[in-house]
């Protein structure tokens, strides 16, 4: 499933054909969204917005077009009239007089109001946008030594849109491998130099992972490992997905543990608690 930084991502696309363009043309396929339509046709967007894996398309009348990423949700920009070959079901089309941006396959999908937004029952709940450019460590630690997560094993709490909304399967590992903390440690056991590690690690993890797409490693090393050869698998990340290899850092073998009931990668050297 998309992480935060894959989310975002696909926001800027959609928003590159779409904000401050006139919207000439809507089309919304769920029968419930249909008396939107008309409300939608005419109007500007004025911004399209993340929240963790949700996107919020934000129009000149004061509507918002909500889509959470499902399994299998995906948002398409293409030039008009060409419609892009796939087999899944559209559910969503915004059309501008030259570009569409078109939503197939999700399936939880609403238009709100601005009162709506504020009191919707995933947004109300979640955390911090792991990608918010205000987000702090300093906030990051608060919530670490907070009454609802200090007692919460690192490797399941990373997991918690109620945490960090975006925050994932590959990004929980990379961060936790980054900032030498066992899944297993509990926030409350740390040490204000490892929560503050942590912390850091948390933002500059997932930040580089939304400028490079993809890519956790830093940049040098993910260079010199393509150039010696190595898969994109091996080369994007440091612990995920590279059970039995190496560590880059120790050269202990890496593991993989179940958290969450989502697979977890490590190195026991470099993590040791």
């Amino acid at each position: 499933m998309p992480e935060g930084p894959e989310i975002r991502l696909a926001a800027d696309k959609v928003a590159r054909v779409l904000v401050d363009q006139p919207i000439v043309e809507v089309a919304l396929e769920l029968p419930t969204l249909k008396r939107f339509e008309k409300r939608l046709t005419g109007r500007r967007v004025t911004g399209i917005d993340t929240r963790g894996k949700a996107m919020l398309t934000r129009f000149d009348n004061g509507l918002t077009l909500y889509s959470h990423n499902q399994l299998y949700g995906r948002w398409f920009t293409t030039r008009r009239p060409k419609m892009p070959k796939t087999g899944r079901q559209l559910r969503v089309a915004l059309h501008t007089p030259t570009h569409s941006a078109l939503l197939y396959s999700a399936s939880d999908i609403e238009v709100l109001s601005e009162r709506a937004v504020k009191r919707h029952p995933f947004l109300s709940r979640i955390g911090p946008d792991i990608l918010d450019s205000a987000l702090t460590a300093d906030e990051i630690i608060e919530r670490l030594s907070s009454m609802s997560f200090c007692n919460r094993a690192l490797g399941s709490l990373y997991l918690d849109q109620t945490f960090l909304a975006g925050n994932g399967n590959y990004l929980r590992s990379e961060i936790l491998w980054a900032a030498r903390l066992d899944p297993s440690a509990k926030p409350g056991q740390l040490d204000k130099a490892d929560l503050r590690r942590l912390a850091r690690e948390t933002l500059r993890i997932s930040r580089r992972s939304y400028r490079t797409r993809g890519v956790t490693a830093p940049p040098k090393q993910a260079k010199e490992r393509k150039a010696l050869g190595m898969s994109y698998g091996q080369y994007r990340f440091q612990v995920f997905g590279r059970e039995g290899f190496d560590c880059y850092e120790c050269g202990a073998a890496i593991e993989r543990r179940t958290m969450g009931s989502r697979n977890l990668f490590l190195c026991r050297v470099c993590q040791n608690a």
